[in-house]
């Protein structure tokens, strides 16, 4: 095949795998466990931004301060995203001025967090296609390895991704159709790449940053605040220990990213 063709393979299939992949451990769980695993979630998105997101987008940076400002920048844009979000559903439903949240424990949150997710997967997926087309136009070997590293360290990710989305209040249906629309972007970022590599490549420290700031963004604002509702000790041990596993879970897959990012 060709390296355009490769690309376009490896773009749609390594979204399409990845999502189903990590759908059906979603779909798995019981509706019930969703508030507790959302404690996963937390540790794979923080995970993910801290441990391959942020120092790539740092070392695609002209300098340090220019990442850590387009992820303040980010962090700042998501912050105003969710509150346009809460203002429709204030004006849609009408609000009292006291906005009850429900994160982390047994309701939703009207789709914010789910929304902010999908925005920050978006531009994480976009440049996964960026790194696979680079990686073709390299060699063929080499992008099928890097194809194969990204779709790997996705999965984790996208499992913590489909939990906000359920926990956020989307049907499992929704979820699985928002997260296949998402990850058409690695397929957009691929064409584009291959056709405009250098132009498209400036593109990737700022995308980076945004990733980064929406999983920091989303875990911090949204969904730790909830955990804090449930105060008993054995709930304090299960969150922290569902936490760990969800960073264990990046740590685990981490080496294939270095091979996709690195």
């Amino acid at each position: 095949m060709t390296p355009l063709a490769w690309i376009i393979f490896m773009s749609f299939a390594g979204g399409l795998l990845s999502v189903l992949v990590a759908s059906g451990f979603a779909f798995a769980a019981r509706p019930n466990w969703v508030p507790i695993l959302i404690s996963y979630a937390i540790g794979a998105l923080l995970g993910a931004s801290f441990l391959e997101v942020l120092p790539h987008a740092i070392e695609a940076a002209e300098t340090p301060e220019r990442a850590a400002m387009n992820v303040l920048a980010g962090i700042l844009i998501f912050f105003v995203l969710e509150k346009l979000v809460l203002w429709r559903h204030c004006h849609d439903e009408g609000c009292d001025g006291h906005e009850h949240h429900h994160h982390g424990g047994g309701g939703h949150d009207h789709g914010r967090s789910g929304l902010l997710i999908l925005v920050g997967d978006t531009f994480h997926n976009f440049v996964d296609g960026i790194l696979i087309a680079a990686a073709f136009v390299e060699s063929t070997p080499l992008g099928i390895v890097t194809g194969l590293a990204i779709i790997a360290h996705e999965i984790p990710q996208e499992v913590g991704d489909f939990l906000i989305l359920l926990h956020s209040g989307y049907s499992r249906t929704k979820a699985l159709a928002f997260n296949l629309l998402s990850s058409v972007a690695t397929l957009v970022g691929g064409l584009l790449a291959y056709f405009a590599l250098s132009r498209v490549q400036a593109l990737v420290p700022m995308f980076l940053a945004l990733a980064a700031a929406s999983m920091i963004y989303v875990a911090v604002a949204d969904l730790i605040p909830g955990l804090h509702k449930r105060t008993e000790l054995r709930a304090t041990i299960q969150q922290v220990l569902l936490i760990a596993a969800g960073i264990a879970s990046i740590v685990f897959a981490h080496p294939l990213a270095e091979r996709a990012l690195g």
